[in-house]
């Protein structure tokens, strides 16, 4: 019987949420691991099961036994995948199965930043609203989508989703592919440059790699409209972050809304924290991905992998 053992589940859920795993071989479940505990947690695991945790030279060398990684998430950054080859070791991911969550959340984060949702509802609950005679209080007002460009970096699956609901919108889509694969006459192809200088709302889409690492700076920011929106749902990576407070501090742009963060947990030190721009940006805890409906694939997809490898093997 297999030994598996669950590495991260706390970045999942709960540690229960892995009982259907007990079917399968002899399961263990930490809800955390740190760089310290992998080996001692690991021990004679024949089969791990984790999100974030690093699975480096170290680790299969220290770890004879083991076959088969399965990763509850699509990147596989966290894993020395040229080295698991050499020690025989599958290493498998789950592809597809949060598109609508995180095309829900690229879409909830840009309302919210756009329609300054956090101020109205806050002029109403502080009963300012209650004790002015108007019926209604214009503020800071927002800007409407129907009519306006809407730019996509990166036109994978999740991009060509968040393209039809910007059509729904009324919105011109137009797209730049990061790596140059992904074609489609349904919407116009444009260089980076010109989508950053036309687009009213740009939104990425991209996995992070050599193409894509650090492709959004403070040149690239410059180019576009005073009055534009950058949504990141991709990868933190993509975007600079001292150039994107920057950019925001200038005015460059109007706002952004961003999901992923070079460094997660986002440090206390970030310059994306600074109170200067906290009126221009909205930023979640990497949680694009976790709808209820999101969560339930991920796991039915993960149990699948490691089940498809047992009875392979």
């Amino acid at each position: 019987m297999e030994n598996i053992v669950v590495l991260d589940a706390a970045t999942i859920g709960t540690n229960e949420i892995f009982d259907s795993f007990k079917t399968l071989g002899n399961l263990r479940v930490f809800a955390t691991t740190s760089a310290e505990e992998r080996l001692p947690h690991i021990a004679d695991a024949t089969i791990i099961i984790t999100n974030k945790v690093i699975i480096d030279k170290a680790i299969f060398d220290a770890c004879p036994n083991l076959k088969l990684i399965c990763l509850t998430a699509t990147g596989m950054n966290n894993v020395d995948l040229e080295y698991a080859k050499t020690k025989n070791v599958v290493v498998k991911n789950v592809a597809g199965y949060s598109t609508e969550s995180v095309v829900q959340h690229t879409f909830a984060i840009l309302l919210a930043l756009l329609q300054h949702t956090e101020y109205y509802a806050h002029y109403v609950s502080s009963k300012t609203y209650s004790n002015q005679q108007l019926f209604t209080h214009i503020g800071p007002g927002y800007m409407e989508l129907n009519g306006r460009t809407w730019g996509i970096i990166g036109l994978g699956t999740i991009g060509r989703r968040v393209a039809e609901v910007a059509t729904a919108f009324g919105c011109k889509v137009v797209y730049y592919s990061t790596s140059g694969n992904n074609h489609t006459s349904d919407y116009q192809e444009v260089t980076l440059e010109e989508l950053l200088k036309t687009a009213d709302i740009v939104s990425i889409h991209s996995p992070l790699n050599e193409q894509t690492q650090g492709l959004i700076g403070l040149p690239q920011l410059q180019m576009m409209k005073k009055t534009a929106y950058i949504v990141n749902v991709g990868r933190g990576g993509i975007i600079n972050e001292d150039a994107l407070a920057q950019a925001l501090q200038d005015n460059c742009i109007f706002g952004a809304a961003i999901d992923v963060m070079q460094k997660e947990p986002l440090p206390i030190s970030s310059p994306l924290l600074n109170e200067k721009i906290a009126s221009k940006i909205l930023i979640t805890p990497h949680v694009a991905w976790v709808s209820d409906k999101a969560l339930d694939s991920l796991m039915q997809l993960t149990y699948k992998n490691v089940e498809t490898f047992i009875i392979k093997n």
